[in-house]
């Protein structure tokens, strides 16, 4: 943590920024931190948009971000939350699984990862770790983390592991029925530009058609 954050807290409560597009869950992560005085919600958004508007607007010290943001990328608002305000903690609270995305989140700039599922019984533990300035993840995922310092990468938990951050967007939204245009208009990109990501994550996932590609990317995005 730095020293300003540290000073804050020490002062008030940590203000904290709820980023997730479902109010279900905003409600229920704004109720687990209630019982806590030294943690107070100060806002919250439901897309890229209004995230970025409220860190620029208020005083916020953590943001607790999901990576399904409707059409965003939630990879993509860490990036930018973490160039515009690099002093500002980010944890990641997402039902993605964890051993896919933790490493991606922590390149863009989090400071941690919870699964949602986990969240009940270690939402407050993984908020006062990164407050100490330290990275959360699983054991698993630090292990990862560890081999691929020491040069030897981890092993993939399966294909979608060799995918970009880019490809795993489009599959995302494969996967919510968007078409390659819809994708495309979104992701500020040419049809030919998504027309050619789709293709590789055909080839990486060795996946047939384009028919195989929307089943793939339906049957991952229901996973529980």
């Amino acid at each position: 943590m730095t020293t300003a954050t540290m000073t804050k807290k020490a002062t008030r409560p940590v203000n904290i920024l709820i980023v997730d597009d479902h109010p279900v869950v905003r409600l229920g992560i704004r109720q687990m931190l209630a019982d806590d005085p030294a943690l107070r919600v100060c806002g919250e958004a439901d897309t890229m948009e209004s995230a970025l508007h409220a860190c620029r607007s208020l005083d916020v010290d953590l943001a607790l971000v999901d990576l399904s943001l409707g059409s965003a990328s939630g990879l993509e608002l860490i990036k930018q939350l973490h160039d515009e305000h690099p002093n500002l903690l980010i944890l990641v609270l997402s039902r993605h699984d964890e051993s896919l995305f933790a490493q991606r989140a922590l390149r863009a700039g989090a400071r941690g990862y919870l699964e949602k599922q986990e969240a009940i019984d270690g939402l407050i533990q993984a908020i006062r770790h990164v407050l100490t300035g330290k990275v959360y993840v699983s054991e698993g995922v630090a292990q990862q983390v560890l081999a691929g310092l020491r040069g030897t990468p981890p092993t993939p938990v399966d294909q979608l592991a060799t995918l970009t951050d880019r490809e795993i967007q489009v599959l995302e939204r494969v996967g919510r029925g968007s078409s390659t245009a819809e994708i495309a208009r979104d992701l500020g990109v040419s049809v030919k530009t998504i027309e050619t990501y789709r293709s590789n994550i055909k080839a990486k996932l060795n996946l047939k058609s384009a028919l195989d590609l929307v089943r793939y990317a339906t049957s991952w995005i229901e996973r529980p």
